[in-house]
């Protein structure tokens, strides 16, 4: 549960809807935004971008009443009781950070920082400021995924020995795109390994060693990597990711006493198929009235729930489960010899820019 009451911007009553901030104008914002604005509960108050126009084009698309041409003006707006962060990953510590300092509760998108450190400085200003902060690992609170976790929680394929995961794009994406510049924490790890790297969190926590190997671009991102995740009680993890080729995105659980596959889209499954010894396979689909897997509004909904209860994290989203999770893509890397510019390695030299 929550680490303390009387959230700063919470709901005071059930009937005010939530205020939401939305800070930068790209492809996710816009994608959040259009699912939220559906919800009877949640209002789009402002949005802001370092450029005005941007801001105010956004704002015109979706009817939202103020656009700002700083981020400091949005993370100041009193009226705003959370605000959306959904910059590329590299500015997540510091477009966060300034809404966390200034008094905002915060939705953060994944992954979560570059790094456990960025990680680690966020959860420490909102657990200092009593704020409000969570990853948007919408993974994690899509139904059909929730329902597949207490399927394994309550023992469905007995003790769980592997979890294979994978997501891959095909691209190819040339070298001045965001996935393959390192100043922007390019790679398939961070955007895509995320997925199956949390999707092994989810069901068995964090693993006690990490083993990886990559492919690397002249950049010195990673077209592709693979990991094996090892457990103390036994169980193993093979995730793999990439940007140079189009995987099936597909995961399995597999246990004692049975198997879970999820044939296709995992990170937001329409089905998953339950085999559990001496019985017949049962599928599992989403629900209609969930609305399409794809959709954002089940985190926004995890958010106001915990804004009107007062709560400064989420059960389904836990920080100490996100900082797991930086943890295991920092050991990743580490074994991959991925390190973006500005970050010291053991030694303490910095990464060239």
């Amino acid at each position: 549960m929550g680490r303390g009451t009387g959230v700063h911007g919470a709901d005071e009553g059930a009937g005010r809807r939530t205020r939401w901030g939305i800070l930068a104008t790209g492809g996710m914002a816009a994608a959040f935004t259009a699912d939220i604005v559906r919800l009877p509960d949640a209002e789009v108050v402002a949005v802001a971008s370092r450029s005005e126009e941007s801001a105010r084009a956004f704002a015109k698309r979706f009817g939202i009443p103020r656009a700002y041409g700083s981020w400091k003006a949005l993370a100041e707006d009193d009226g705003i009781d959370v605000v959306y962060v959904a910059t590329p990953h590299a500015a997540h510590r510091g477009a966060a950070g300034l809404c966390l300092e200034a008094g905002r509760n915060v939705l953060c998108e994944k992954p979560f920082t570059l790094n456990l450190r960025q990680a680690e400085e966020l959860v420490a200003l909102a657990r200092g400021h009593g704020r409000f902060l969570m990853e948007a690992m919408w993974m994690y609170c899509n139904p059909l995924v929730r329902r597949l976790k207490a399927l394994v929680d309550d023992g469905a394929i007995g003790e769980v020995r592997t979890v294979q995961a994978d997501f891959g794009i095909a691209g190819p994406f040339p070298p001045s795109h965001r996935l393959r510049d390192p100043h922007l924490g390019g790679g398939a790890l961070l955007d895509l390994g995320v997925y199956p790297v949390a999707f092994a969190h989810l069901l068995l926590g964090e693993p006690s060693d990490v083993t990886a190997r990559a492919v690397l671009s002249a950049e010195g991102v990673d077209l592709q990597t693979g990991a094996l995740l090892h457990w103390d009680g036994g169980a193993l993890a093979q995730v793999h990711c990439s940007i140079v080729g189009a995987t099936a995105t597909c995961a399995s659980v597999t246990g004692s006493r049975g198997r879970i596959d999820v044939p296709s889209g995992f990170y937001q499954p329409e089905r998953f198929v339950l085999h559990r010894d001496g019985r017949a396979p049962e599928e599992f689909t989403a629900d209609p009235a969930d609305g399409p897997p794809s959709s954002f509004r089940h985190e926004a909904l995890e958010v106001m729930r915990a804004l009107r209860a007062g709560e400064t994290e989420s059960p389904l989203v836990p920080l100490d489960g996100t900082l797991a999770v930086m943890r295991t893509l920092d050991a990743v890397r580490e074994r991959i010899g991925v390190r973006y510019p500005g970050e010291a390695d053991r030694s303490g030299e910095p990464a060239p820019v």
